[in-house]
């Protein structure tokens, strides 16, 4: 039974980036769940490195060696590599193997990366690269606020104090502006077992940790409205006067409304739980509180990216084919069967491996 009811008009958010039209951006393709620019990995096949990795609306990786507005995307399946690319020698036969690894990671978000790449012992070229960009760090602000709270008031008490980035948090701290905050900031220190010189690093630690969360909160606060409005579209489709009695129909959009409930109604339970551990953290900060936080949130990481990555671009193909009322019952059936249904199976194994809650100690 679905969740969401059909007779309320839901304004879901424009998943415009996800779109198969868009031109590829070096300076934002970091900030994405779908795209993998290769140019950060050290292949030795120097046109391999001017390509990006993507996942197509099936959700299988494929090689993008061109997008434009007037060609339109040029993929190669992973399989076939090797008719576009010459590695045929032995050190390029070794990105041959790097590809078919990568193209087995489930979301290309900078957090599942940095695990799957130390995972499969992959080196990737400048740190940095593994970051997301300063104009997303600014987005994300208004969700790291939610985070920060705690540490704010913990430091300065009442007071309200704007944050505008991660670097101006740790900067706070370093240069406390009054003698109260120093003296919290001191009896902080001494919770946290640690000299007061060493809290810029454990502010990093914290601000490193809560922005993956606020990157993944807002993640799925454009995500879940969407599937929300698919999920009124299927109940649509299912009691179409037309396609009613078409039992493969009707049984693909009860397995969509069932499964894609089952993952959307985990995700927000997930989100929940991170806000209720991190608020008991603050009742008693310890190095160990804090350190099973931070492992429980990166725990999180690479089965959040694998469900938001696959829901953004189902979601997105969606929306870009029939946002304003375009395709009629017919059309949106044939889509639903052809390109929606395939992978979904997939998104809720994700989800349903997730760790689970109630195995983390409070």
């Amino acid at each position: 039974m679905s969740n969401s009811n059909s007779s309320q008009s839901i304004e879901a958010p424009s998943l415009r980036e996800f779109y198969s039209d868009v031109e590829a951006d070096p300076d934002v393709d970091m900030d994405s769940l779908h795209v993998l620019p290769l140019s950060i990995v050290p292949f030795a096949t120097a046109g391999l490195k001017r390509a990006r990795m993507i996942k197509n609306v099936q959700l299988d990786s494929v090689i993008e060696i061109f997008k434009d507005n007037s060609s339109g995307s040029g993929q190669i399946e992973i399989s076939k590599i090797d008719t576009v690319f010459d590695l045929s020698e032995e050190k390029r036969s070794i990105d041959k193997t790097i590809i078919e690894q990568l193209s087995n990671i489930n979301s290309y978000d900078i957090y599942t990366l940095r695990i799957n790449l130390r995972k499969l012992a992959i080196k990737f070229e400048e740190n940095e690269k593994l970051q997301l960009s300063e104009s997303k760090n600014k987005e994300l602000v208004k969700y790291m606020t939610e985070f920060t709270k705690p540490l704010i008031k913990n430091i300065y008490g009442n007071q309200e104090k704007e944050i505008n980035s991660v670097n101006q948090l740790i900067e706070m701290f370093k240069n406390p502006d009054q003698d109260l905050a120093l003296k919290n900031l001191r009896e902080l220190a001494d919770g946290l077992q640690m000299d007061l010189i060493d809290i810029p690093n454990f502010l990093e630690d914290y601000g490193d940790i809560f922005l993956s969360l606020a990157y993944f909160q807002e993640c799925a606060e454009k995500i879940i409205p969407n599937v929300e409005v698919f999920i009124n579209e299927i109940e649509k489709i299912k009691t179409n006067e037309q396609l009613k009695f078409d039992r493969n129909i009707v049984k693909t959009c009860e397995y969509m409304d069932v499964n894609l409930n089952y993952i959307t109604g985990n995700l927000k339970s997930r989100f929940d739980n991170f806000q209720k551990q991190s608020e008991v953290m603050w009742n008693d900060i310890t190095p160990d509180s804090f350190r099973r936080v931070k492992d429980m949130i990166a725990s999180h990481h690479a089965t959040l990216g694998g469900v938001l990555c696959g829901l953004a671009v189902k979601m997105a193909r969606w929306q870009e084919k029939f946002a304003d009322g375009r395709g009629g019952p017919m059309q949106r059936a044939e889509f639903l069967m052809s390109e929606m249904r395939q992978g979904i199976e997939k998104i809720t194994n994700i989800e349903r491996s997730a760790p689970d809650f109630s195995q983390t100690p409070l």
